[in-house]
C-alpha cells in the first residue's frame, strides 16, 4: 500500500528503486532542477525583455532575438560536445575531451559532484553556459550582423567558455587544483563575458554616430521587468552552486540579495549626489554589479562582508562608467553598448579579489567538502590567525584566475571574430543600421495594422550591395508612413 513503511524502515516514497537509486537525494535533485530553471528564466525571458526594452526602439527585436538565439544554440552545442569539454575526461590541463551527453546510460548515472543524476548536472550547467554569450551580446547590440552572431555563439562557446569552465570548475582543471575560489561564476561567466564582449565590440566596430550619441530605452518598464527576473533568478544562480540544498546554499542566497541591494542603493546615492536625479537605469546597473560582485564568493563570505562588497560594487564600476570612461581613449573608442565591461568584467574582478580577501575557512569547508579545506583561506583571516602566507597564496590564486580568464578571452574572442570576418561581415551595412529591425528581420516591435491589411516588409538583409541602401531606406520609410 502507498505510504506503508518499507523493509528498510523508510516510507515507500523514499525507498530506492530503479528510478530513484540509493545514491540520489530527491531533495537535492529537486532543488538543483529548480535552481537551473531560475537561471534559465534569467535568460528567457529575463534578458530577452531587458535587452528588448533597454535599447532604442528600432533595435528592440534584434536585441531580444540575439539573446533568444544564443540560448537555443548553446543547448545543442552543450549536449553535443560542450558539457564534456567543460566537465568530462581531461584532454589537457585546461580542456576536456569533446563527447556527446545524450546517452541515457551516461545521463542517468550519478553526477561527478552531488547526489543527483548527470542529466540534472548537464541541465544546470547548461543555463550558466547559455547566459554567458547572452551577456556578451549586451556589448554588441545595435550593429552586429545577425548571421555573424549565429556563427559567433557556437564558436566562442566551444573555444573559450569550455576552457574557462574546465580550468576553474572541473576537479581536473589546473586552476581548480591551484585553489581558485569561484563560487558560482564570477570568473567563468562574468569576467569572461565582460572581456569577450569588449573585445568583440572592438572587432565588430561601433554603432552609427547618432545611435552612440542618443540611444534611449524604448520601454523602461519592460526593462525593469527583465531586471527583476534577473535579480530574483540569481537565487538559483548562486543558491545552486553548492549542488545541495544545504546551509551554505541558504547563506549564498541571503548574501546575494544583501550585496545586490547595497550595490543598487550605493549607485543610486552617487547618481543623486552627482546629477541630482535618481536614475532608474543607474539603479539597474547597480543591481547588476552587485549580483556580479557577490557571485564568486556568495557562499564563502560573511553577510557583513557582502555589504562591504556591495558598497564597492556600487561605487567602483559607477566611477569607471560615468567618469573614467570619458577620459580613457580605449574605453571611448570601443562601443560597448550596455557597458558590459564595467558591469561584468570590472565587477567580476572586484568580486574575485574581494573573495580572496574575505573567504572564511569554515564556509569554504562547507562548500568544497574536501579534507585539505584549510588551503582556502581569505587574506583577512590569514592575517587574523597568523597564516598570512596562506592568505597571500589565496590572493595569488585569485589573481592568477583573473589573468588567465582575461588573456583567454582576449585571444580566443579575437580569433573567433577574425575567422567569422572571412565568411560574413561582422557589422551591418550603413543602410541597414539606419532602419534596424525591419531591415534585418522584416518585423518591428511596435507596429499596428488592420486585420485586413497585410503588412509589407522590405526584406532588406546583408546580401544587398551598399550602393542600393539609400533607395531601400527611402522605400521603407515611405511604406512605414503609409502604415
Amino acid at each position: 500500500m502507498q505510504g506503508t513503511p518499507s523493509l528498510m524502515g523508510l516510507p515507500s516514497n523514499l525507498s530506492p528503486d530503479e528510478a530513484s537509486p540509493g545514491w540520489m537525494n530527491k531533495g537535492d535533485n529537486a532543488w538543483q532542477l529548480t535552481a537551473a530553471t531560475l537561471v534559465g528564466l534569467q535568460c528567457v525571458p529575463g534578458l530577452v525583455i531587458l535587452y528588448g526594452g533597454m535599447v532604442k526602439k528600432k533595435w528592440a527585436i534584434n536585441s531580444a532575438f540575439m539573446a533568444l538565439y544564443a540560448f537555443a544554440s548553446v543547448l545543442i552545442c552543450w549536449v553535443g560536445w560542450g558539457y564534456r569539454m567543460s566537465f568530462g575526461d581531461k584532454l589537457v590541463a585546461f580542456w576536456g575531451k569533446p563527447s556527446v551527453a545524450l546517452d541515457e546510460k551516461y545521463l542517468l548515472r550519478q553526477a561527478f559532484l552531488g547526489y543527483f543524476p548527470t542529466a540534472t548536472m548537464v541541465f544546470f550547467q547548461f543555463v550558466f553556459a547559455a547566459i554567458t554569450p547572452i551577456l556578451i551580446a549586451g556589448a554588441l547590440l545595435g550593429r552586429m550582423n545577425f548571421i555573424a552572431w549565429m556563427l559567433f555563439v557556437p564558436l566562442w562557446h566551444t573555444f573559450s567558455y569550455t576552457i574557462g569552465a574546465f580550468s576553474i570548475w572541473c576537479p581536473d582543471g589546473w586552476l581548480y587544483k591551484l585553489g581558485v575560489i569561484d563560487f558560482a561564476g564570477g570568473f567563468v561567466i562574468h569576467l569572461s563575458s565582460g572581456v569577450a564582449g569588449f573585445t568583440a565590440a572592438y572587432w565588430v566596430g561601433p554603432r552609427l554616430d547618432k545611435d552612440r550619441e542618443r540611444f534611449p530605452p524604448n520601454n523602461i518598464l519592460m526593462m525593469l521587468a527583465g531586471a527583476g527576473l534577473l535579480w530574483m533568478g540569481w537565487t538559483g544562480f548562486n543558491g545552486g552552486a553548492p549542488y545541495t540544498a544545504s546551509t551554505d546554499a541558504s547563506l549564498a542566497i541571503l548574501n546575494t540579495h544583501v550585496c545586490t541591494a547595497t550595490s543598487l542603493l550605493t549607485w543610486l546615492v552617487l547618481d543623486i549626489a552627482v546629477s541630482g536625479k535618481p536614475s532608474v537605469i543607474g539603479a539597474v546597473n547597480g543591481m547588476i554589479t552587485g549580483l556580479v560582485c557577490i557571485t564568486p564568493g556568495a557562499g564563502v563570505v560573511q553577510s557583513w562582508a557582502a555589504i562591504l562588497m556591495g558598497l564597492i560594487s556600487g561605487s567602483v564600476p559607477w566611477y569607471t562608467m560615468t567618469i573614467l570612461h570619458k577620459k580613457v581613449k580605449l574605453l571611448m573608442h570601443v562601443d560597448d553598448t550596455l557597458y558590459v565591461f564595467h558591469t561584468h568584467a570590472l565587477a567580476g574582478i572586484s568580486g574575485g579579489i574581494l573573495t580572496g580577501f574575505f573567504a572564511v575557512p569554515k564556509l569554504c569547508r562547507l562548500f568544497y567538502l574536501v579534507p585539505e579545506w584549510e588551503r582556502y583561506i581569505g587574506l583577512a583571516y590569514g592575517l587574523q590567525t597568523g597564516r598570512t602566507l596562506a592568505g597571500l597564496r589565496q590572493m595569488g590564486a585569485q589573481l592568477a584566475g583573473v589573468g588567465f580568464i582575461v588573456c583567454l578571452n582576449i585571444v580566443m574572442t579575437s580569433l573567433v571574430c577574425l575567422f567569422i570576418k572571412l565568411i560574413v561581415p561582422l557589422r551591418l551595412y550603413e543602410g541597414v543600421l539606419q532602419i534596424g529591425d525591419d531591415a534585418i528581420h522584416g518585423e518591428e516591435a511596435y507596429v499596428l495594422w488592420d486585420d485586413e491589411e497585410k503588412y509589407e516588409n522590405t526584406q532588406v538583409n546583408s546580401a544587398y550591395d551598399a550602393d542600393e541602401y539609400p533607395s531601400v531606406v527611402s522605400k521603407t520609410l515611405s511604406e512605414l508612413q503609409m502604415v
